[in-house]
């Protein structure tokens, strides 16, 4: 069998198993994009979510030895949720991120990669091949755009013809020569709605992020938010869409064909106050399928606090109180207090002052007098 017949058997199979699009580059050092990734982290912007180093992340020998080429796969994901709950006066609700929809994106990848290498193998079992998604420490949107699955729009993320950007990404280095793609030549134009309507101004407008200032990094760090995000970050308990939502290439495109990505409104749109006082347990059985609890429960929590601020929520306070007196975590604590002084703004004077005294803390004190006075 020659390397086109292979390539095409692959493919082939590809799609029977739930891939929506694949493409082949060759495994040769990714240099341009090495010395954008350097310069990137000179700058700052990266995250610090990153794996591996800048040789690691562009060199893709150093993951398998006897690398020849590089297969990427993109699966769609839904951007619409039917029949999804409102967010009322009294029941206010916070939202997952789309890419957080249904179960673990890396689950459903790994799966799909999984059958791809094993068929692979049964075609030629001499070949070699190590799958990666998204923790791994190849670029993901690097090799699919070398792969001819898309071009990096300006929101940073790779915008292919028949998903739009909304998909996921996925790839396997192997030791077999297959025949390349071309890349995908095209280009956002004059087009920088994206870039206009980010919330902290976060796109470069060159396709690079500053992942300091995007608030989807921000609603995955730990600690306390700072001040300048928490009149952006809304409702949302994890990621933001807003770069894709408003980007033209993804008009028309809802990609709801997999039986594996059921969507959950309740789960994914969930009832803000019955977030804050969860136990862990429930917690992992109703939302630890999500990719956006890798972080932990912390992180929505503090997340679903800053919301029913947003929202003024004053039905709230009562759970707000509980959270703010008895959750030993500072984080949590601190905001809880910062919500109520925001919420019951000149009202909540009393009630910080009489729990200003009882507050060792001075994370959490501090929170109490900045909700107060941002208040006032």
């Amino acid at each position: 069998m020659d390397r086109h017949e292979f390539k095409k058997k692959v493919v082939d199979y590809a799609y029977s198993i739930g891939i929506d699009e694949i493409g082949f580059t060759h495994a040769e050092p990714f240099l341009e994009f090495k010395e954008k990734l350097i310069d990137y982290h000179k700058r700052g912007y990266a995250s610090g979510f990153e794996k591996g180093t800048a040789a690691e992340r562009t060199e893709p020998e150093l993951s398998l030895d006897s690398a020849e080429s590089i297969i990427s796969i993109a699966v769609g994901y839904p951007n619409k949720m039917p029949d999804a709950p409102k967010s009322r006066k009294g029941e206010r609700r916070g939202l997952f991120a789309r890419a957080s929809w249904g179960v673990d994106y890396h689950t459903l990848l790994n799966q799909r990669l999984s059958k791809l290498e094993a068929y692979i193998r049964e075609l030629d079992p001499r070949v070699e091949t190590r799958s990666m998604v998204d923790t791994g420490v190849l670029s993901d949107r690097e090799v699919a755009r070398r792969s001819g699955l898309g071009y990096i729009g300006k929101n940073g993320f790779v915008i292919n013809p028949n998903l739009g950007t909304y998909s996921y990404l996925g790839e396997m280095i192997t030791s077999f020569p297959f025949p390349p793609d071309e890349e995908l030549i095209d280009s956002c134009g004059d087009c920088n709605l994206c870039v206009d309507r980010c919330p902290t101004g976060a796109l470069m407008g060159n396709g690079q992020l500053d992942s300091q200032k995007c608030i989807s990094f921000q609603t995955q760090t730990k600690g306390f938010l700072p001040d300048e995000y928490r009149s952006k970050i809304g409702n949302r308990l994890y990621g933001c869409d807003t770069c894709q939502q408003v980007c033209p290439r993804n008009k028309g495109i809802n990609t709801d064909h997999h039986a594996d990505i059921e969507l959950e409104p309740e789960v994914l749109k969930p009832e803000l106050t019955g977030l804050l006082e969860i136990s862990n347990k429930d917690f992992k059985g109703t939302y630890g399928h999500l990719a956006g609890v890798w972080r932990g429960k912390k992180p929505i929590q503090r997340n679903a606090i800053i919301a029913l601020a947003h929202y003024k929520e004053r039905d709230s306070i009562d759970v707000l109180k509980r959270v703010a007196e008895n959750d030993q975590r500072p984080v949590i604590k601190g905001t809880a207090y910062w919500a109520i002084g925001r919420i019951l703004q000149s009202e909540a004077l009393e009630y910080i002052n009489e729990r200003y005294i009882i507050e060792a803390d001075e994370e959490v004190k501090r929170e109490m007098l900045k909700g107060v006075q941002e208040a006032v």
